[in-house]
């Protein structure tokens, strides 16, 4: 079997790591450089920022994907010698205005989140500013160096002779046999394969809307801040008011992020610059006297309720979908190339496929 996957972020990268080892002989195909958009711009929290908000389809696929991270972790380290760095900090929650739906929705999901003293953060996290009333704990929160995550993938892939990479190379439509997908049409002229995933994010709708197909996906912009601090700076991740903390092993303190509805522009700004270091001197004071070491912005494929489509394309046999992930690309990641892989080889899925089935959800 001969498989396209266009499209390298973490989503199109895994999925072609799982269909190699499946058997296939895989083409990867991006209009730049593997893992350089969305999957590389966002902060790596290996869970939703509020998972009691979303809807059981997106809670199904986090759940098994953060119970798989550790093991993706160390799968990964030692086939490539890179550590994408799975880092269990825990995650406090402070001042939640819905605490007690949280609370509820951890019972029902036998998830160890929990209600803590406000001193007990501050002993735990003492660069913490104070002045928070209320605080929500999960432990078992980890967060994954998504870069070196992708330089692990593309390591891990580059190590397989059945997958081809080609970069800077723009998938601009498709190769039809009657309704049938057999191809795609590129920059660097027309590739044929049994079948085609289309993995590209923010980008996916533009490709398939040249088959008529309505993909309710669209750019939403984020922009992050990274500081320099020690290592001890800051122990545990801290959300309020819907911006973040993320501690990395070596010191990086990554703040972020926002939304913003801008189409295709990810230039960073300085209101979004201001914004995020008052949000971070707010969280952590002590990072007023930090020097901000990066800034930049990234588009994540915005979607319906945050719920991916995942599975084959309605009325184009060998055409499969994997996309618009919205903010938790990286969190859904393991289970969404799993499932969709399942879904391709034949085999019993890992969960209920149908709240992703793009021919339910497509016009």
């Amino acid at each position: 079997m001969h498989s396209i996957v266009v499209g390298a972020g973490v989503i199109g990268m895994l999925s072609a790591y799982r269909l190699a080892q499946a058997g296939s002989d895989v083409l990867l195909l991006d209009q730049g450089g593997t893992g350089r958009e969305a999957s590389w711009a966002g902060g790596g929290i290996v869970s939703p920022l509020y998972p009691w908000r979303y809807s059981e389809a997106v809670t199904a696929l986090a759940h098994w994907s953060q119970d798989f991270y550790p093991q993706l972790g160390e799968q990964l380290l030692a086939q490539t010698g890179v550590d994408p760095q799975v880092y269990r900090t825990g995650l406090y929650w402070l001042d939640l205005e819905d605490e007690e739906q949280a609370l509820a929705w951890a019972r029902e999901q036998r998830r160890d989140l929990r209600a803590v003293a406000i001193d007990e953060v501050h002993r735990a996290v003492p660069s913490l500013r104070p002045g928070f009333a209320r605080a929500v704990y999960m432990p078992d929160v980890a967060n994954v160096r998504n870069p070196r995550l992708l330089q692990s993938l593309r390591a891990a892939l580059a190590a397989l002779p059945n997958v081809r990479i080609v970069e800077n190379c723009r998938a601009t439509g498709f190769v039809l046999d009657g309704s049938r997908v057999v191809g795609v049409h590129t920059s660097q002229g027309e590739q044929r394969a049994d079948e085609v995933l289309v993995a590209a994010g923010a980008w996916s709708a533009e490709l398939l809307a040249t088959l008529g197909l309505q993909l309710p996906v669209k750019p939403m912009k984020g922009q992050m801040i990274l500081y320099k601090c020690s290592e001890d700076f800051l122990p545990s991740m801290v959300l309020a008011k819907r911006r973040y903390a993320i501690p990395r092993k070596d010191g990086h303190i990554l703040v972020g992020s926002t939304l913003e509805d801008v189409g295709f522009d990810k230039q960073p700004t300085t209101d979004a610059l201001d914004s995020l270091k008052r949000t971070a001197e707010e969280l952590l004071p002590a990072l007023a006297e930090a020097e901000v070491v990066r800034h930049w912005a990234g588009l994540r494929p915005g979607s319906p309720d945050g719920v991916p489509y995942i599975g084959a394309a309605p009325g184009h046999a060998g055409l499969w979908l994997n996309c618009g992930h919205f903010r938790n690309g990286l969190v859904l990641a393991p289970a969404s190339c799993r499932l969709l892989v399942d879904l391709m080889q034949g085999r019993e899925p890992i969960i209920d496929p149908a709240p992703y089935a793009p021919a339910a959800r497509l016009a």
